[in-house]
């Protein structure tokens, strides 16, 4: 997506070689002009497949889904990263580890959201090693939901999140695709959709 990779030339910061800042428009501070264009470029790629739920995880992946769902006349549920007061209803959790936030958190969702009539479009801010969604495949699996594929904002290409998820049968689109992030510059690969 040409507007993407544009805002990601002009204003991601490299923090190392495979770390990519993005705070200013999609993970702290959301231009929604530019991530309303993500969501419809989502809900435009499916617009033929059978989806009936997208899911995602708290908080940078909510702004792209919401947008998507809107799109696709379509419910968001989202998971979350820890249990709420509120939250008593039987719940389908997975394990995911952050490696940015060197932490495991306890994802869940209500099961009374989800069920084996759902198909999935799962949708997340970043792809890197793949185990945010993972986890959000797993939820759908105990559910007995059908995932149709994952869509993921910023892939970082060069690392195993795409094999990851492929091999567990999942397709990815992903938006943007960055070959590498050395000697301080982006490189990319041609985006999914």
């Amino acid at each position: 997506m040409k507007e993407l990779v544009n805002r990601i030339e002009k204003d991601g910061r490299i923090l190392g070689e495979d770390v990519l800042k993005v705070d200013s428009f999609l993970t702290h501070q959301v231009d929604p002009l530019l991530i309303k264009q993500v969501g419809y470029r989502f809900a435009s790629h499916f617009a033929e497949a059978k989806v009936s739920k997208i899911v995602t995880l708290e908080t940078s992946g909510i702004a792209p889904a919401v947008f998507a769902a809107e799109k696709l006349g379509v419910p968001l549920i989202i998971a979350r990263k820890s249990k709420s007061l509120t939250m008593k209803e039987e719940l389908l959790t997975s394990s995911v580890y952050s490696f940015t936030k060197q932490e495991t958190n306890q994802i869940s969702i209500s099961s009374k959201f989800l069920s084996k009539e759902d198909h999935v479009l799962i949708i997340d801010d970043f792809l890197a090693n793949g185990q945010a969604a993972k986890g959000l495949i797993e939820l759908c699996s105990q559910a007995g939901a059908t995932v149709e594929a994952v869509g993921i904002v910023i892939e970082k290409s060069f690392q195993e999140g795409r094999q990851l998820i492929e091999d567990m049968g999942t397709n990815v689109v992903s938006l943007a695709r960055i070959a590498s992030l050395g000697d301080g510059a982006i490189s990319f690969l041609e985006g999914d959709a």
